[in-house]
């Protein structure tokens, strides 16, 4: 299955990506393969879970993981 992550740079480094197909369902990692790999684990746990939406109006850049 895949899924469409936006990535956003975050202030003090690294990255930061949510995932507008699951609500509340983001993740952080100081590398873009940090990153990939942690929305892969947050991908798995979050439809378990129900959490406030986190998107956001920043821009950034879509990527598409799968898992």
């Amino acid at each position: 299955m895949k899924f469409k992550a936006i990535v956003h740079e975050a202030e003090e480094g690294g990255y930061w990506a949510e995932v507008p197909a699951i609500p509340g369902c983001a993740t952080q990692g100081e590398t873009l393969d940090e990153l990939l790999a942690n929305l892969r684990e947050a991908i798995e746990g979050c439809p378990s879970v129900d959490l406030p939406s986190s998107l956001t109006s920043e821009p950034g850049r879509i990527v598409e993981v799968a898992v």
